[in-house]
Order: structure tokens, then C-alpha cells, then sequence
């Protein structure tokens, strides 16, 4: 059998998975879920929004807390792995199968899953447990097995082994790989295939292991750097692009919500009874992929923030789907949107997104966007890479955690020379997966979270804090 073969049998194998796991009960346990967790918050933590910034900022930092890294890091940590392809690549993807329409579900799904991370966050921090090693840690396997007891831990257990698929880099160097190609390499008459893909990737396998091999505290100190930076270079970009097609925007803008429930621009599959249907669950998926609401890799990072107040942690990982997804997504909506490319291109992915660059800035757009996407992949690398370790400890001990680091570099050559196709399907596998023990087990422990927010809330307002 040779390669081109094999490929496009595993293509529609992951294709078959990630439709027979994206289903209605996924669907309502993803959205349903978040929204019961909004209206048992009663909308609370919005109101804390003001003190979330506070607490992000520094104010309480207290460096005799338990925990490895700063709320700010945390929150870097994990705005590095949401913010990165899926918010260019994946909102490109999202509008060439649903039109602008799958944009307002993703909003949806945003806003919902800022509930949704408050709680899965707060937890992580609630019931932080120790590793084989002693050391004291936190996310979605350890606030299962400490907060609803030993007998629950088959659930722990399949979110672990799920996170290590869902944690590999796959998408993102896949994306990257096609930047790299049609950006810089094809244009400058530069023969592109697998193996030039193979040379890209071994590049990243350098950058990648030089970063990781350090563990949490170098990737943390390396995001809270690159993310925050990028963040603002790629918003002025977009804002530049906007500008040059003002005349436009209040159009797209209102075609955002009016196809979302028209779906006059769906090419997808029909779900519950129709096309709408799908769409909705286009962009509730794009959205999963955006912000991981509700997957429960963010948890993981936010659960070595130094911190003996969950709630802190909780509010400052409710700000993470309002910066990845209403903030980031929707700049790359726009942009795509403005330029007309969804409509006159032939492109997908990353590339759909290069073509609304180079319309709106020729010579140089597309060239800024290589460079920022460059960033965002690579630091994403980063902490997805750390989510892995942490499942795999989980699973054999922390002695044998470094073992993934290995797997999850070998894997960068899988990603820069499979199919996109492939690497979407596969990863949307692993996270709707990863999803049902995560947000089972969130439900459960709802009301205790509740409680302690309106504990924290009456200790804030007394100044007890």
C-alpha cells in the first residue's frame, strides 16, 4: 500500500470518528452544560469581570501560595495553545464550509464557555492533587478523582488518554507547514513537498524540543511573552484591514447574524433536521477548537497558578474564550469577511486567511501574517506539549512523563506532511472525548463551586481579601 493511500483511509477513518462522536448529546452536554452553569453562576462572574483584570494584574499574587506559575502565566500558558491556528486557520475553515453565519455560534459557544472555563478552572484549583512525585497539581483527572472520589477514576483515566491525542501538535504545524509553502516558499519558485514539509518540520523539532525539555516554568515565562505581543500585532493588522474596507463592515457585521439562522452560505451535512442545524454545530465545533471550553486542557495550566483561592483562578480563566475567540476569531472573521476572499478564493484554512492579508496590504500583508501565525503555532507547541505530560503522568507517573515529550515531537513530522483534512478530524476526535469526562464531572461539582464563589464574593465585598 503505498503513502498517498494509506493517507486518505486514515482521512476518512478520523472523518467517521469525529461524526460519530460530535453528536446531539455531545451538542447538549457542551452547550446545554455551559448554559446550566451560567444560570447556576447567575451570571455572577461577569459582574467580577473588573476584579479578574485586578487579579491578573498582580494584585494578590502572593509568592508563598501553592503552585508553580502566576495567575498572568497561567492564563498565557493557556491563551498560547487556544490562541494559534485554531482562531486563523480554524475560523478560515469555519467559513468556507458555513459562511459568516458560523461565526455568531461561535460567539455562542464563547460566551457560554467563559462560564464553563470559570467553573472547570476553579476546580482544577479546588481539588488540586499530588503526582507520584509529590508535587502538587491540577486539572480535569485529578479534580475527578479528588472531588467525586477513587471510584471515578475510569473517567479520570479516559480524559488522560484522550488528552494525549488531543494534546498533539498536529493542526497547528499542519497550518504552519501550508503558510510556510504558499507564503514564502511557492511565490519565490521554491518546489514545495514532503520533502520540504519534512525540513519544516524538522526546524520545529529543534524550536519545539529546545523549549520544552524545560518544563512548565520555561514555557510559561516564553508564553507570557510571545502571546501577549502577538496578540496586539495581530490585532493592529486586522484593524489596518478593516480600515481600508470601512465601507463594508456594518454589512458583514449584520450578515453575521441574519446567515446564522438563514445558513444561506452552509455547504456542510444537514444535522437535526436540517441545514441550520449543521451550522450551528459547525461553529459550536470551530468554537470548541478555538477556546477548548468545556475539553479541559485549559484546567491543566491554570491549575499550577499559585493561588489558595479558587475563584481567582476560575475568574481569570473566564477571561481567556473572551480574548480567543470574541476577540481574536472574530478580527480573523472580519478580515476574511471585508476582503471578499470566502467568496472569490479557493482556499482554506491558513491560506484563506493569507489571501484577506495580501488583498487588504499587497507586498508585505501576507508576509506579517506568516510571521504572527509563526508565533502563535510555535508557542502552542509549547503548551500543548506540557498537557500531554501531565496526562501521561496521570496514567504511569511522573518519573515516565517526559516519555510524551519524545511522541509529541516525533508527531511534528506527522503533522507538516498528513492532510488537513486528517489533522481536523483527528483532534476534534480527541477533544469531544476529552469533553465528556471533563464536563461530567464539572456538573456534578457545580454547587460546590457555586458555594465558594459566594463565600469569596462576601469575604471581597467585607475586604476580607
Amino acid at each position: 500500500m503505498n503513502y498517498k493511500i494509506l493517507m486518505e483511509q486514515l482521512t476518512q477513518l478520523t472523518a467517521d470518528l469525529s461524526s460519530a462522536v460530535w453528536g446531539l448529546p455531545l451538542l447538549i452536554l457542551l452547550i446545554g452544560g455551559g448554559l446550566y452553569l451560567l444560570i447556576c453562576s447567575r451570571f455572577e462572574t461577569f459582574r467580577l469581570i473588573g476584579h479578574a483584570v485586578q487579579v491578573l494584574k498582580g494584585t494578590y499574587d502572593d509568592p508563598n501560595d501553592p503552585g508553580q506559575i502566576s495567575h498572568f502565566q497561567a492564563l498565557t500558558t493557556a491563551l498560547s495553545s487556544t490562541i494559534g491556528m485554531g482562531n486563523i486557520a480554524g475560523v478560515a475553515v469555519a467559513i468556507s464550509i458555513g459562511g459568516p453565519g458560523a461565526i455568531f455560534w461561535m460567539w455562542i459557544s464563547a460566551v457560554v464557555g467563559m462560564s464553563t472555563k470559570f467553573f472547570t478552572s476553579t476546580l482544577a484549583i479546588m481539588y488540586r492533587g499530588k503526582d507520584s512525585a509529590g508535587e502538587i497539581q491540577g486539572g480535569p483527572m485529578y479534580f475527578i478523582v479528588e472531588g467525586l472520589g477513587h471510584s471515578w477514576k475510569p473517567l479520570a483515566v479516559m480524559f488522560s488518554i484522550c488528552g494525549l491525542v488531543g494534546a498533539l501538535p498536529v493542526f497547528n504545524v499542519n497550518q504552519l507547514t501550508q503558510a510556510i509553502n504558499d507564503i514564502l516558499l511557492v511565490p519565490n519558485g521554491v518546489e514545495v513537498g514532503f520533502t520540504s514539509n519534512v525540513i519544516i518540520g524538522l526546524v520545529l523539532v529543534g524550536i519545539t524540543a529546545t523549549v520544552i525539555l524545560g518544563g512548565i516554568g520555561r514555557i510559561s515565562k516564553i508564553a507570557s511573552k510571545m502571546v501577549p505581543s502577538m496578540v496586539l500585532l495581530y490585532f493592529v493588522s486586522v484593524l489596518i484591514i478593516l480600515a481600508v474596507n470601512i465601507e463594508v463592515v456594518p454589512k458583514y457585521l449584520a450578515l453575521i447574524f441574519t446567515d446564522a439562522f438563514a445558513a444561506d452560505n452552509f455547504s456542510g451535512d444537514a444535522f437535526f433536521g436540517g441545514l441550520v442545524g449543521g451550522l450551528i454545530l459547525l461553529g459550536v465545533k470551530r468554537g470548541a477548537f478555538s477556546n477548548e471550553a468545556g475539553i479541559g486542557t485549559a484546567p491543566l495550566a491554570h491549575g499550577a497558578a499559585k493561588t489558595n483561592e479558587p475563584v481567582r483562578e476560575g475568574l481569570v480563566a473566564m477571561l481567556g474564550p473572551a480574548i480567543d475567540t470574541l476577540l481574536v476569531c472574530t478580527l480573523t472573521a472580519l478580515a476574511i469577511l471585508v476582503t471578499g476572499v470566502w467568496e472569490t478564493s479557493s482556499g482554506n484554512g491558513v491560506s484563506l486567511t493569507a489571501a484577506a492579508f495580501a488583498n487588504a496590504m499587497p507586498g508585505y500583508g501576507n508576509y506579517l501574517l506568516v510571521v504572527i501565525i509563526a508565533v502563535f503555532s510555535i508557542s502552542s507547541l509549547f503548551s500543548f506539549s506540557y498537557y500531554g505530560t501531565k496526562c501521561l503522568s496521570f496514567l504511569i507517573g511522573a518519573d515516565k512523563k517526559h516519555y510524551y515529550n519524545y511522541f509529541y515531537i516525533a508527531s511534528i513530522i506527522l503533522g507538516t506532511t498528513a492532510s488537513l483534512d486528517m489533522m481536523i478530524n483527528l483532534i476534534d476526535s480527541a477533544f469531544a472525548l476529552m469533553a465528556i469526562p471533563t464536563m461530567l464531572s464539572t456538573l456534578i461539582l457545580a454547587p460546590k463551586v457555586v458555594k465558594e464563589l459566594k463565600a469569596y464574593k462576601s469575604r471581597l465585598k467585607a475586604g476580607q481579601l
